[in-house]
């Protein structure tokens, strides 16, 4: 893109975003309680957030994904080619993933890194969901302020530490002679150490642990919100504490619910640490293939292929989760 279109493409995108945000706010109403957003940050402040949100969302959201999508639509030639005759729109890269290009076969090792790729990560979702409502209910509605600040911040503290290091102190501690195979055979449970890392638990684990704020945080501003007094009502109506969060917390819940879930899941579909560092030997991670074809290979177009297909599955995933539980997006962002 040249840079004559891109002085023009930037102030067009700001001027719609203004455009926009203006018609959005004249449908609300004139209530006078209401301050519009420009009134409550000024128009230059608006303007300013408005232009920030745009170039975010056009430069590194928008143009990177579509430079991805076409380019997954060519063949792979070296750079003197490319532009050239040779050059033309071609799908190899998209049923490269059903059939091996070299022997015609069908690319099982793909496929199955694929489908393990998406169950993995949707387990992990449901372990941290089942891990995180019932402490985010408790942070919002039973603890008090001192445990919920100290809480927090026992959550926040470890992820001040980088991904890598947060997988390789995982690693040490589930390795043969790490601190939990030691304990574990110290006090006489285990004769030989478990291969936590062989059998892929290290890699659940790490993925587990690495989004437990990505979910516990919309629960908790979900739950927070409801009013105790419903609750309170529940109980004294003798409804035990099972139908309490079946009837009352998780349908109230539920756009935190599914914010956390898809966050959940498009990071653990596409993460490539925990996996790389702490997965067994045999795990074939679809991620790490998409990185493969990237930076080892240097086949672009059948990366971008490739990740074009794992970011449709995420966003199918998306807009599962959003109609069984029967939210809308924008509540599931709000």
């Amino acid at each position: 893109m040249s840079s004559r279109a891109l002085a023009f493409l930037v102030p067009a995108i700001v001027i719609l975003a203004f455009w926009l945000m203006s018609r959005w706010e004249a449908r609300q109403g004139h209530d006078p309680t209401h301050k519009s957003f420009f009134e409550r940050n000024g128009t230059v402040l608006g303007i300013a957030f408005v232009g920030l949100v745009a170039f975010w969302t056009l430069f590194l959201v928008t143009l990177p994904y579509l430079y991805m999508v076409v380019e997954s639509f060519h063949p792979r030639l070296p750079p003197a080619k490319r532009g050239g005759p040779e050059d033309i729109a071609t799908i190899a890269q998209y049923t490269s993933f059903f059939v091996n290009p070299t022997d015609g076969a069908w690319n099982t090792t793909h496929m199955y890194a694929f489908v393990y790729t998406i169950v993995v990560s949707a387990a992990v979702t449901f372990i941290n969901l089942c891990i995180c409502y019932p402490l985010a209910y408790y942070m919002a509605q039973s603890g008090t302020t001192q445990k919920v600040r100290l809480l927090m911040l026992g959550l926040i503290v470890p992820y001040w530490v980088n991904e890598i290091l947060r997988a390789f102190s995982i690693r040490l501690l589930l390795a043969s002679k790490g601190l939990i195979n030691q304990g574990l055979m110290g006090i006489g449970i285990t004769d030989a150490p478990i291969d936590f890392l062989g059998n892929n638990t290290g890699m659940w684990v790490g993925l587990s642990y690495a989004n437990l704020l990505i979910m516990i945080f919309p629960l908790y501003n979900a739950i927070e919100s409801l009013d105790k007094n419903q609750i309170e009502a529940a109980r004294d109506l003798g409804a035990p504490w099972w139908k309490i969060h079946r009837d009352v917390v998780i349908p109230y819940a539920k756009p935190g619910i599914a914010s956390g879930c898809t966050m959940v899941f498009m990071l653990a579909a596409g993460s490539l640490a925990a996996p790389l560092f702490l997965g067994g030997p045999r795990t074939l991670w679809f991620t790490s293939i998409v990185y493969d074809f990237f930076f080892q290979a240097f086949n672009w177009p059948r990366g971008s292929a490739y990740a074009f297909i794992l970011l449709a599955a995420c966003i199918a995933f998306v807009m599962f989760m959003l109609r069984l539980f029967k939210v809308k997006l924008g509540e599931a962002i709000r």
